[in-house]
């Protein structure tokens, strides 16, 4: 199963993450199938590729939870 989720990439005790599409069995850090955003908790920073988004979703792809929120208060996602 897909899932989009976050990959943790920075420095220590700097984290940054990208969003990517994975097989839920492959670790955190583990191969990307394809990288559609980018965030940053510390400064706030997001960019959302929103065609690459939607086309994954369409296709059945699943976001954890916290993606799912991030992409709430993106407005990708209405629920």
């Amino acid at each position: 199963m897909l899932k989009l989720r976050l990959k943790r990439i920075g420095k220590k005790k700097q984290p940054a993450y990208r969003l990517v599409i994975m097989e839920s069995r492959t670790r955190r850090d583990g191969r990307a199938i394809d990288q559609v955003g980018y965030y940053n908790p510390i400064t706030k920073q997001s960019y959302f590729e929103v065609d690459k988004i939607t086309k994954w979703l369409k296709i059945g792809v699943k976001p954890s939870e916290t993606v799912q929120n991030l992409l709430k208060k993106a407005k990708i996602i209405i629920e």
